[in-house]
């Protein structure tokens, strides 16, 4: 029987997981056309906003579109994570610990900005995830 009410967080669990482990958006079928896109990526400096939802949720579409086509579609994640802005967020943190970059030292500081970048890329990587994006 079914519930009255839609529960997307039991009915989407591990949903996920199985397209992933099927390799539904593996690209590389060399009998279909080709068609790829690469998601314009965000800074790692901080959590994907409305923004982001909102352009990956329109580029997840055509993706989709294309592979229903009948084309082997590459729609390929990246992150930006060498920007002056990412640099701004890990000083920011720093200040609040009280800390500059200098108190630091360049090899120090190289380390909190790469901290910073696993940190933030996992949640990235994570929220692409729930929202079902069909990246390869």
């Amino acid at each position: 029987m079914l519930d009255k009410r839609y529960n997307p967080s039991e009915i989407e669990k591990g949903k996920y997981d199985i397209w992933k482990e099927k390799g539904y958006f593996k690209a590389n079928d060399l009998s279909k056309p080709k068609f790829s896109m690469v998601i314009p990526p965000p800074n790692v400096t901080g959590k994907l906003h409305i923004g982001h939802s909102w352009n990956t949720t329109v580029q997840d579409i055509i993706a989709r579109y294309k592979r229903a086509k009948g084309f082997d579609v590459l729609w390929l994640p990246g992150m930006d994570h060498a920007g002056i802005a990412t640099q701004a967020k890990v000083e920011e943190r720093l200040r609040k610990d009280g800390i500059s970059r200098y108190d630091l030292g360049r090899e120090k500081f190289l380390e909190k900005a790469w901290e910073w970048k696993h940190e933030y890329a996992l949640c990235i990587h994570d929220q692409w995830e729930k929202m079902g994006l069909a990246l390869d």
